[in-house]
């Protein structure tokens, strides 16, 4: 049995959603699958992806294949694994927030006319 990890296309006609799951290379795109392990939204700008990136490293390891595009959606997301990991590291010098830094903007006030 040759498992692939690959899309499951979903949403509406014009507005596609995919979810990415490990399945048995036999079945049909949108049928039979063994495990979800993330999603895919293209029509969203930014952070349009989000993948278990180490269910998907298992599923390598046990010679599953990733399809093309989610081949590139594991690159992605072990990439931004490893700069969130490394940003919540850092720490200001003084170790703490100041008030500037924990409170939010204020909004603008209107004019009247």
């Amino acid at each position: 049995m040759s498992v692939s990890i690959r899309l499951r296309r979903e949403g509406a006609k014009n507005r596609p959603y995919y979810k990415v799951v490990v399945a048995d290379s036999r079945s049909p795109r949108d049928g039979k699958f063994i495990e979800v392990i993330g999603t895919y939204d293209p029509k969203k700008p930014g952070q349009n992806s989000s993948l278990n990136v180490e269910r998907a490293e298992f599923w390598i390891s046990k010679g599953a294949q990733p399809s093309d595009t989610v081949r590139s959606l594991i690159k992605r997301n072990r990439k931004q694994s490893q700069s969130v990991g490394a940003g919540a590291l850092a720490v200001p010098a003084g170790g703490a927030m100041t008030e500037d830094e924990g409170t939010a903007p204020s909004s603008p006030t209107e004019a009247s006319s």
